[in-house]
């Protein structure tokens, strides 16, 4: 029998973190959406911003101890999940690239202007569809499994994983510096999605 607290905890913050991300993904769909509809002004540093929490929350932090602790968990407990798991770390793979493809497209963008806004909008709604399509994959596939054949030492282990503070790359600074991007986000983003100056 699992331990309900630590197996709560553990999809609580992975949950939370996935709210996170899809916030400023629907953040940034926003933004596009208000360019391409209303000829708005790009606001490049909301932007910027929003493309740097991605990169270094998501890519550098999530997913990785998602790899290591949640997926490597569930591979040992359980055959079943074996060509989900390949298609869940394939996914982190082809993350990494897209989130590198959307950098490139935002700084062509704030480069070359108005003509680089297609391309980068492009950029942006297929790493938005890749991400709700794998976050979707997690939590309506991968995470029911790890509730049926996790331990309650594996949950433990990565319920640790994700809320401790010890580790000086994921501790309390990063944790701090995280919360502070996001802040900035909501503070320059324009209304609904923030308290920033409205779009014009």
């Amino acid at each position: 029998m699992t331990n309900k607290s630590a197996m709560q905890r553990a999809l609580s913050i992975i949950k939370d973190e996935h709210c996170s991300l899809a916030a400023v993904l629907h953040g940034m769909l926003y933004l596009v959406r208000e360019i391409r509809k209303r000829g708005a002004k790009p606001d490049l540093a909301v932007l910027r911003a929003m493309v740097y929490y991605i990169d270094s929350f998501s890519e550098r932090f999530h997913h990785p101890k998602e790899d290591e602790y949640l997926y490597a968990a569930l591979r040992q407990r359980t055959a079943k999940a074996s060509t989900l798991l390949e298609e869940v770390e394939q996914d982190h793979a082809e993350g990494g690239k897209l989130i590198r493809d959307l950098e490139q497209s935002l700084l062509r963008y704030d480069a070359g202007g108005a003509q680089q806004f297609d391309a980068f909008a492009k950029s942006v709604e297929e790493y938005a569809e890749f991400h709700w399509r794998h976050m979707r994959l997690e939590e309506d596939r991968l995470m029911p499994l790890a509730q049926q054949h996790l331990t309650e030492r594996d949950w433990e282990r990565i319920a640790n994983a994700f809320s401790e503070n010890g580790d000086p790359l994921f501790g309390v600074e990063c944790d701090q510096e995280f919360r502070a991007l996001f802040t900035r986000i909501v503070t320059l983003a324009p209304a609904p999605l923030g308290v920033g100056a409205p779009l014009t």
